[in-house]
């Protein structure tokens, strides 16, 4: 347990100290432990060093580690790609979805989350315009909020990106900057009411906090390069 507990204490220094640098509160921005790949047992050490949100890709694998772990209270998000045949089983496993990008998906999980508390929902955006990421144009991003907030069952939280990786500073920020700007105006000229920006990993948290992010998504940092492939 001591690498992880020391990991997480390390992460949640580097996010301090950005927040710091930023201007921010020390509670602006959280933590959010991807735990893909990871056994039950590694989430249980980093939940016994006080971490208390993880994130999951994989619907299958991430219902079942929630199942293993249902008298822990741990708040699970999906931050994978959103498959049709998977909505029921995330709905029902999962708190929030951060990989929201087409309506269709978004009406499966509402209809699948009836009867449980509202489903706390993300629009991942491909900010970097890259054909091979997933996410909605950033051009198609005002029509697709004002559908996913009208919504039963659900609640629109805000918006994830995912960026192209930039070892420049300047460069990290620049999309993160953008993803910013995205949910002002929805906030300011459509009246939509939004707290999150899902934005950061190992690599770029500093600048994601920096642009504002209010939740990171740390998992190499935290459990270490994986050692066994996805399920």
């Amino acid at each position: 347990m001591a690498t992880i507990a020391a990991n997480l204490q390390a992460v949640n220094g580097r996010i301090r100290d950005a927040a710091r640098v930023a201007g921010r509160g020390p509670l602006a921005v959280s933590l959010l432990a991807v735990s893909k790949a990871w056994p039950a047992p590694a989430v249980r050490e980093a939940w016994e060093a006080g971490q208390r949100a993880f994130g999951e890709n994989y619907a299958k694998e991430g219902a079942e580690k929630a199942r293993q772990l249902a008298t822990l209270g741990i708040e699970w998000h999906f931050i994978g790609p959103v498959q049709s045949n998977k909505t029921s089983l995330i709905a029902m496993h999962f708190d929030w979805v951060h990989s929201i990008e087409r309506l269709n998906i978004a009406e499966r999980l509402a209809a699948a989350r009836a009867g449980k508390p509202p489903l706390n929902l993300c629009l991942q955006v491909n900010v970097s315009g890259e054909t091979t990421k997933s996410g909605v144009a950033p051009g198609e991003l005002r029509a697709l909020a004002r559908a996913v907030a009208a919504l039963p069952n659900v609640r629109l939280r805000g918006l994830m990106a995912i960026p192209e990786p930039s070892q420049d500073y300047a460069a990290q920020r620049r999309p993160f900057r953008a993803l910013r700007e995205m949910l002002e105006r929805l906030v300011n000229q459509e009246g939509l009411v939004l707290d999150t920006l899902s934005m950061g990993m190992s690599a770029d948290l500093e600048a994601a906090i920096a642009e504002g992010a209010t939740i990171v998504r740390i998992g190499t940092a935290i459990f270490g390069e994986r050692s066994r492939g996805n399920s």
